[in-house]
């Protein structure tokens, strides 16, 4: 289980690290020009945070994976993480609009690569709770 830690803290450190990009692949500057300042830069904020709490994860599946299953905290926080992902799977179906990726070869794919990486995290986080 510990070398699914790993696994995991790479996947998520590699995945926060994508986040820098999301400006530009998004066109945020020309795409949330309408909007408001407030509401422009809660965009910006949000997304940084979202992006360090993904780090945060991955560097801490990196540096303990044996204390997330060897200790009793450590797979309550696994809890957490698990309960933390299996709502974002379900946001992957429910969030989002099928418009987006469906009849689209890339972003279908991009789709069912993330639920399948969330599904992965909510598994393998569960199952250091439940070991």
């Amino acid at each position: 289980m510990e070398t699914q830690l790993r696994l995991i803290g790479a996947l998520l450190t590699a995945l926060a690290l994508v986040h820098a990009g999301f400006p530009r692949y998004f066109d945020w500057a020309g795409e949330l020009k309408p909007l408001s300042l407030i509401n422009r830069q809660m965009m910006y904020v949000h997304t940084l945070f979202v992006a360090l709490v993904v780090l945060l994860m991955g560097l801490l599946c990196l540096s303990c994976p044996a204390e997330l299953v060897g200790t009793h905290l450590g797979r309550v926080v696994a809890l957490g993480l698990g309960m933390f992902w299996l709502v974002r799977l379900l946001v992957q179906f429910f969030g989002y609009s099928r418009e987006l990726w469906r009849g689209k070869r890339f972003e279908t794919a991009v789709h069912i690569g993330f639920a399948l990486l969330w599904t992965y995290l909510t598994a393998v986080f569960f199952a250091v709770y439940w070991q």
